[in-house]
Formats: structure tokens, sequence, C-alpha cells
């Protein structure tokens, strides 16, 4: 953890003398970052583009994110840049740390490594401006560098790609005369614990269609409040795959910066059930 916490200081520091401030979309519209490295909130994207750059502008994030929960800890650092508000290209390398799984099945390996590539377009509409939501649609391409667990737990492949389509719109003192987001997902995939282990199993092998989401309101222009949830695969006999979900509170205190913690509750992963906890994630932008 000391490692990831020292990144999180090195990005804090890049985004108090990053350009962002300069770039013209209004703070907060660029969203924090997910796990996966795509511009939205800790585990769900959104149809926003990371930075702040506009049509005639580009602009991007660094991150690293941290998750704990009773078994399991998890870190993703990375990042994104986007091209005139129009295309987001995204990496993220994340780590899953398993003590305990490790120990029960008597394997020595103690951690699980993934690499994600993503290509996010934006096709229509302005999360802000537009009548209709922003419309975005996204692809990843994830390789697990560690396939002894999953490979014995069912998984098929240790490399796979998934797509999504995302829908987001701010509406304007849409709660209560506070500024409401609401954020809509769709994702075909066949990734078990989003790739961390593995790829498709005996159960299924197929790429289906999930649905996320998440919806948060804005005290004011620098904090957010909401919730997410992510519908997970069910690919493996070997172990159930619960559904996520988050209770989160995310800080923009200028263009720079962004910070985010949250409650995460897991359910159940690789058979050790009960898997809720904490998140933090910090952001610069440039």
């Amino acid at each position: 953890m000391k490692k990831y916490l020292l990144v999180m200081i090195c990005l804090l520091g890049a985004g108090f003398v990053s350009a962002a401030e300069n770039r013209s979309r209004i703070i907060a519209t660029g969203a924090a970052t997910t796990i996966d490295g795509s511009a939205g909130g800790g585990i769900v994207p959104m149809a926003a583009l990371s930075g702040y750059g506009a049509r005639e502008e580009s602009g991007g994030v660094a991150f690293a994110s941290y998750v704990h929960v009773p078994d399991y800890t998890m870190s993703a650092v990375g990042g994104s840049w986007s091209w005139r508000n129009r295309v987001e290209f995204s990496l993220a390398d994340q780590r899953l740390e398993h003590p305990t799984l490790s120990a029960a099945l008597g394997v020595p390996l103690q951690d699980i490594r993934q690499s994600v590539a993503g290509v996010k377009v934006r096709l229509l509409g302005d999360i802000l401006y537009s009548k209709w939501p922003q419309l975005s649609a996204g692809v990843m391409y994830k390789h697990n560098h560690d396939f002894t667990i999953p490979g014995a737990a069912g998984a098929k492949r240790d490399s796979d790609s998934e797509a999504y389509l995302a829908a987001s719109k701010v509406f304007l003192g849409g709660a209560m005369g506070y500024n409401l987001l609401v954020n809509g997902v769709a994702r075909y995939t066949r990734a078990n614990q989003i790739g961390l282990v593995g790829f498709g199993g005996d159960k299924n092998d197929s790429r289906r269609w999930y649905a996320e989401a998440s919806a948060g309101i804005f005290y004011n222009k620098h904090l957010l409040f909401g919730a997410e949830f992510k519908q997970k695969p069910d690919n493996l006999s070997f172990a159930g795959e619960d559904d996520w979900q988050t209770l989160f509170a995310a800080w923009f205190p200028n263009k720079k910066l962004a910070l985010v913690a949250a409650y995460v509750d897991l359910g159940e992963v690789a058979t050790l059930p009960n898997q809720d906890g904490w998140y933090l994630s910090v952001q610069g932008s440039f």
C-alpha cells in the first residue's frame, strides 16, 4: 500500500502544476477515473471523456486508486488522454492481493496483475448543454498476467475484450434545486471479477449484456455525493459472483485535482463472502 500512497502523493503534486485550469470545460465535467482507467466514477464509466479539453483542445488525467476489503486489496494506477472532447484513450494497471485465498488453496501466489487498454468515443450530445444525454461507446482490452488461480477456478482465457454504451446527463436544478447526475451503462462482457479471475467459465463462456448505473447530487460545483451499481456475470461453478455497489463522495477543488472516497460492497469474491470496505482514488488533470 505504501507504494501506491506514494504514487497518489506524486499525482497530487502533478495536479498542482498542471495546465488543466486553462482548459475550457466546466469543473467536474471530466468526471473521476474508474479502476479500469476510463472517465467515470469508481466502478462504473460515464459518457464523459477525461480531462477538461473542449472542441479545439486536448487533455487528460493520471490516477491512482486503492480498494481495501477484509480478504483482498486492490490497487490501480494509470491515465487517459482525450482529443477535442471526442475520443478518449486510457491505460490502467491493476493488482489484486489475495493472501486469504492463497492460504486456503495452499499456493504461494499472493497477487494477480491485469492490464487494461481502452478507447471511448463520444457519439452525440453533451453532458450539460444538450437536451438529450451525452452518449459514448467504449471498448476495452484486458490481459491477465497471472492466470494460475483463474485457470484453476475454471476461467477459459487470460485475455479478452469487452464493449459498453454509456449515457450521462446533468440535470441543472433537478433535485430540489441541486444539480442531479444520472448515468446508465450497458456492458457486453464475460469477465470474471472484471477480469481479475479471467474470462468465461464452465457455466457460461459467452459475452452477455449487463447493466450498470450511477447517480449523484452536486452539493455545490465542487462536491458530489452519489451511488453506483454494477451487475456482474456469474460464469464459474467454483464461486458465485455478486453485483457490486458503492456509496461515494467526490471532491473537485479545482480543475487540476479530484479526490473520491467510497464505501464498497463487493459481496462474495472467489468463495470469500462479505467483502465490503473502502475505496480511495486521486486524480491529477493536465
